[in-house]
Order: C-alpha cells, then structure tokens, then sequence
C-alpha cells in the first residue's frame, strides 16, 4: 500500500539553507585519526590512537605562550608552515589567589603562568600547497628539536570529544551509509564501531539495536516527578549543571529546568545558534538521508534521568556538543573556564552548582608520561574547590584505555595520570550496569579510574518530539482512524529507550544531589565556607562509592 503524504511528519529542519551547505561539526571538517606510526618519531614518545583537529594546537597559559609559539613556529618552518595565534579564540584565563597558584606551583614547578588557555592555527604557504598541515606532526618535530624543554609540557593536541552513543562508524567523518558492511551480517568487525578502539564485537554491538537498548521510542505511563512546593524557608534547591547537546522542550520540564547560556554576565555560555541545535532540529547533518543524528536528543535524554532521580534539583543546562556527539577540546576548556567563573562568583553574582555532569570525552596519545598537559584537569579543580562534585560518564569502547576527563577521578591502588589538588572535590567516573543491576554493560569501559557504576543500560527518559524519516512497515486507515505498526524513530510521545555510560552518570549525578541537598543550609543559617562545603560533599562521594544503587 503507497504511505500518505507525510511531509507534515518530518524532522523540523530550516529549508533556506541548501542540502549540500549543510551543517558538518568541526570534528568533521578537520577531524583526524592519530595512528601510532604518525608523524616524526621521537625517542621516549609511544603515541596511543586518538582524534584530534588537524590545524590546531592549544598552548596552556601555565607556561610562556609567545615563547611557545616561537618553538613552534622554528619546528613549522622546514615544513613552509605559518603558526599564528588564532584570532576566533581569545585567550581564556581565571583570576585566581596566591594560594591557588602557589599550590599548583607545588605540584607542577614549571606551571608559573595563570590558568587559562590559548589556540594557535597551522596554515599552508604556497611553498607548501601538496603538504596540508598537521598539528601532531609539528608537535612532535617541537619536540625532537627541543627535547628537554619544559615549553612543551603546556603545548598539546586539541584533541575531538565524543559522546560515543554506540552508534558504529566513524564519528570523524560519519562514515557512508553503504560502505558500513551488511546489514544482515553487521560486516567487518575491525571496520565497525569506533576506529580508535578497533571496532566493538556482535554483543557489545547489539546494546546499539532498538529493542536491545538502542534508541527507541517507547511509551512512558507514569506520572511525571513530583517535586516539592516552594518553600522560603526551607533551603535552597541542589544544583545540577549539564554541559552537552543541549535540552529540548517536554511537559517535565516547566519550573525545574533552566537554560544556563546568559548566567555569567557579559558572556554567552555555550552554543546557542538555532540551525545546528540537535535538540531542536534532530536531523541536522544530513538532511536527504531520513536519519536522526547519532547525538540528537542526547542531552534531552540526560536531563530526563537527572530530573527522575532528583525532582527537586534546579537543572541548569548548556549547549555545546554537535548533533553527531562531538565537540573540540578547545570548545569545552572555555565552556568550563566560564563555568569556573560562574560558580567562584556564588550566588550573589554567579550560581552555585552542586554537581555538574559531563557525559563525553577522548583518548589522550601520550596519558602516561611527562608530556600530558594537566590544564584541562586543573580548569576542573577549579570548579571543584567551589564544593562543585564533576560526575563524567566512563565510555562506550570495553576498553581498560583511560578516557578523559573521567580518568581524572582518583585511581584505585593506580599511579595518579595527573597530581590531584586536595583542595578540590574528587572527579568521579561512572561506568554502566545492565538492567539486571548486577552485572556490567559489556560496552562499559573498566579500570582503576573508575569510581562507581550505575544503570546505564536500556533506560526511559525524555526526547524531543522528533519525527525520523523511517516509517512503520504496515500502515492503513479504517472507518476515522489511522493504524500503523510502531514508527522506528517517531518520539512524539516524549520518551525513548536508550543505552550509554552517557546515561549512567546522570543517574549518579541526581543520587548525588540529592544527598547534598539534605545537608544545605537553611536561608537563615551561616553560610559554609568552600572549604566545609568541599569538605563535606567529599564525604558524601565517599559514602556513595559502594553503596547499591
């Protein structure tokens, strides 16, 4: 039977943009694999695969920047190639206290500078036109000229960050759709999945499925959550920071959910242009190919979860991942940089948040040795010193493999990959159980670095109301009303089934909050000092590393 005119059921999208201008994220412009063979070979250096954009370093500002950019720049020139700060980023820096500085100085001797972030751009000449740019192999010639140079301790990759929502193929260029094996015999298993773990086996694969926890409509017949009457002397809500793809609109979210983009004043927090917001238009990227994005919907998914396990918790929510999961390094340090700068104001110029939950990350090439840049890290304890617990989600890859910034958290009887300032509330890293809350998802990454596990697996929460371009495989009319079988990526009913350590932090992140907020002081108490409020969600981190969930 020929399907109804249904143009009135797609995916909303805008139309004056032509398909072949459409939207592709910066991972997917630049994006490139680091394979263990790239580049100059340097004594001492063993590189591990990672992605990373190809036309730019980040230069932390804990160490001299003109001075680095002048060690780059020599290293460039054999090459015919232009190193210039780059005039789109502004350097990001926060103002800090002698005795932050003189702690870090502690830890790290060579980290003098301010705590902040700079990002040089790597551009051709004419001399050089058949050999494009490529910040690993200028990094590593960096280093072969300048081997014992504390320089290079703050010059590093801008590495891509990926949500990695089981969702096979490579996030860097999304693969094409007929080059992705048979989909009767899910193809070649070192050719699927993601490219910097080899790939994921038929089980770890099948999580990705609909109905084996892949994402799925379904429909929810509860009553939304409740959450308690305002009440003036009662304390204040807990807060719960979300930094992901966004947050679309649903009936759950009237009071408890806030868009954090225009909270620090003279700054816009985050992304907030319409065209790419995965949240609002679900097929941004590739608008002939009647498919939902990998990512859209996924921080409409978190906030769901964190506002079942905390009805009561004020949600603040920013935009800044792309609809296919992926968002820049550089991106995300300034995105938390202000961030730091909101919760050190408090709540008489800023907002303090209780917990702030990042469900993404990358692999580092070198994790492990001297050449590992700790600013990300120290950008987080910043926020940490606050009181602010950062809950990240483990990954998707079934890899021991440290992913950051979840591989932060304290290790468990490990050597630290970074020197953790006491001062700062732990990171905690959540890996993923089965619904059977007793066994781990098979795709859930393990190790030392992993503090906690929640349910992560085949999960209800909230979905924009997107409408795919699949169609049910029977659909009639009869006597006034439309029949069909169950429309594959139709989400008009709020809800979906989906599976992802992204997932399992949220369901973490609200445990957590919660607990903090049964220890917030009245309106009419003494206010805490950051030191007690550190000192005491510490505590509660601990209390909740065994217990069940």
């Amino acid at each position: 039977m020929a399907p109804e005119n249904n143009d009135e059921r797609r995916v909303p999208r805008l139309e004056q943009f032509d398909e072949w201008t459409r939207h592709r994220s910066v991972a997917e412009e630049q994006g490139r694999l680091l394979a263990a063979e790239s580049g100059a070979q340097v004594d001492g250096v063993r590189a591990n695969a990672t992605a990373y954009l190809s036309t730019r370093l980040l230069i932390s500002t804990l160490i001299d920047v003109e001075a680095a950019i002048e060690v780059l720049r020599e290293a460039a020139r054999p090459f015919d190639w232009t190193v210039e700060e780059d005039p789109d980023y502004p350097r990001i820096t926060l103002e800090e206290s002698e005795e932050e500085r003189r702690s870090r100085v502690e830890r790290y001797p060579w980290a003098t500078g301010s705590l902040g972030l700079a990002r040089v751009i790597i551009a051709a000449t004419q001399n050089s036109p058949t050999r494009p740019p490529d910040a690993w192999t200028l990094l590593q010639a960096a280093r072969a000229s300048n081997p014992e140079g504390d320089l290079l301790r703050g010059i590093g990759l801008d590495h891509v960050l990926t949500t990695s929502p089981l969702t096979r193929g490579n996030p860097l260029t999304r693969g094409n759709p007929l080059t992705r094996g048979n989909p009767l015999t899910r193809g070649n298993p070192l050719t699927r999945g993601n490219p910097l773990t080899r790939g994921n086996s038929f089980a770890i694969e099948s999580y990705a499925d609909q109905g084996s926890g892949g994402r799925q409509p379904v429909a929810f017949v509860g009553p939304a959550p409740v959450r308690s009457p305002d009440d003036p002397d009662a304390p204040r809500r807990p807060r719960i920071g979300v930094v992901d793809t966004g947050c679309g609109e649903h009936t759950w979210f009237t009071s408890a959910v806030h868009d954090g983009s225009g909270l620090l004043e003279g700054a816009t927090i985050g992304r907030t242009d319409a065209e790419s917001d995965p949240e609002r238009v679900g097929d941004v990227s590739g608008p002939l190919d009647g498919s939902l994005d990998e990512a859209s919907g996924h921080g409409t998914f978190i906030v769901g979860l964190l506002h079942q396990g905390a009805p009561d918790a004020d949600i603040h929510w920013w935009r800044l991942l792309d609809s296919d999961g992926t968002t820049p390094e550089s991106d995300l340090a300034t995105v938390l940089m202000q961030i730091a700068k909101l919760v050190r104001l408090g709540d008489e110029k800023g907002l303090a948040l209780d917990v702030l939950n990042l469900s993404f990350g990358y692999y580092h090439e070198t994790p492990v040795d001297h050449l590992f840049d700790p600013t990300l890290y120290e950008i987080l304890a910043a926020i940490g010193r606050t009181g602010t617990v950062v809950v990240c989600s483990a990954g998707n890859d079934a890899t021991t493999r440290p992913m950051f910034p979840a591989a932060f958290a304290p290790w468990d009887g490990a050597e630290q990959i970074v020197k953790h300032d006491p001062r700062s509330t732990p990171i905690v890293a959540v890996g993923a159980l089965n619904p059977n809350l007793v066994t781990d998802a098979l795709y859930s990454n393990a190790g030392p670095w992993i503090s906690v596990h929640r349910p992560g697996s085949s999960l209800v929460s909230t979905m924009p109301a997107f409408q795919g371009g699949l169609e049910p495989v029977a659909r009639i009319r009869h006597g006034q009303r439309d029949r069909e079988a169950i429309d594959p990526d139709d989400f008009r009913g709020g809800f979906a089934v989906w599976s992802g350590t992204s997932f399992a932090a949220p369901v973490y992140a609200a445990e957590l909050a919660r607990r903090i907020g049964r220890h917030l002081p009245a309106p009419d108490a003494p206010a805490l000092s950051s030191e007690k409020i550190v000192e005491q969600n510490t505590a509660i981190v601990a209390k909740l590393a065994d217990a069940r969930p």
